[in-house]
């Protein structure tokens, strides 16, 4: 899942376009396992009006963009999600590093980071770092 990261954006739109960041808020946010775009268009019709059309190209969008997958179910497609917003949000934010600064220099501003960590934030660190040198063999 690789996007292009859009300049002075901030949250979902960071990496994705206004109306894909709201359907994805609309479908995190009811914790939908399944939908299909109707159940989409009545949340997005509560604040504005829009097209089925225009929701529909956007759903599908999100699927070929891989936060979607989908099932045909008559004439019909049900969507689901292929990620939380957690994944997403952690995926965009290793995303932002891996572009802004590169690893070593991620590395160090991590630990700066860490200086003012509270105990409770090192013992997570600890188990992440501890988790990946067992998956390492190390």
């Amino acid at each position: 899942m690789t996007f292009r990261l859009r300049a002075g954006k901030r949250g979902l739109e960071l990496r994705l376009h206004e109306l894909e960041a709201e359907i994805m808020d609309a479908v995190w946010r009811r914790q939908w396992i399944e939908f299909a775009v109707g159940d989409v268009v009545t949340v997005l019709e509560q604040r504005r009006a829009i097209a089925y059309t225009t929701v529909m190209t956007t759903v599908a969008r999100l699927h070929d963009k891989g936060l979607l997958g989908r099932r045909r179910d008559g004439k019909r497609y049900l969507y689901a999600p292929k990620v939380t917003r957690e994944q997403f949000l952690q995926a965009t934010a290793r995303e932002v590093l891996d572009h802004a600064v590169g690893g070593h220099a991620a590395i160090a501003m991590l630990a700066e980071k860490v200086s003012g960590a509270s105990a409770c934030e090192l013992d997570e660190l600890e188990a992440l770092i501890q988790k990946r040198r067992e998956e390492l063999g190390a």
